[in-house]
């Protein structure tokens, strides 16, 4: 629920909400996103988090950081690390959870309801403490994929679950080319 005259701001985790929309097969686009939460209320921030490859001379993430930085959203980037795994594989890390928190705390006073696109149960006690604050939280996810992409402590806490799914005709655009998946923790952050 959200109430017109009530003061936004949305938290965007950028890995976690790119898996959950590649997984109901749509990518999200962002210049709809932003117009539909300024539909919704007063939005005073709309933040974006992602890790980006630092030594690589083009990154595939690099056009979509750069429009949304030109369109609106506050850019968190922070280079990834890079590391073998004991399979001998290539494996990508930037987990941004500090840095989506730190800010989100700094925001609370300063705002009515926070909207945190991420299915990462590691922000279960972010949003408590939120709450705690008398601030609202919403949790855009999905439990419509396989398996479901947000954990179930993280929708019981928040205030409002919005399945992602349900957002694909406002926000979505069928998907391109796939966007390699860096970020080694997409996978385990909706346990």
């Amino acid at each position: 629920m959200f109430y017109r005259d009530e003061r936004l701001a949305l938290f965007i985790d950028g890995s976690n909400l790119y898996a959950a929309a590649k997984s109901l097969g749509f990518d999200i686009d962002y210049k709809l996103l932003r117009q539909e939460f300024m539909r919704r209320g007063k939005m005073l921030r709309a933040f974006y988090y992602t890790a980006l490859l630092e030594n690589d001379e083009y990154s595939p993430i690099r056009p979509l950081v750069d429009w949304l930085n030109y369109n609106g959203f506050t850019m968190v980037t922070k280079p990834a690390k890079e590391y073998t795994d004991s399979m001998g594989r290539r494996k990508v890390k930037g987990n941004m959870d500090i840095e989506l928190a730190v800010d989100a705390m700094e925001l609370a006073p300063h705002v009515d309801h926070v909207v945190i696109f991420s299915g990462d149960g590691d922000f279960r006690p972010l949003v408590e403490s939120l709450q705690r604050q008398g601030v609202r939280v919403s949790v855009v996810s999905t439990i419509r994929s396989q398996p479901p992409m947000i954990a179930d402590e993280l929708r019981r806490q928040a205030d409002n679950f919005i399945e992602l799914d349900e957002l694909r005709d406002v926000v979505g655009r069928p998907t391109r080319e796939p966007r390699p998946e860096f970020v080694g923790e997409v996978a385990d952050d909706h346990e």
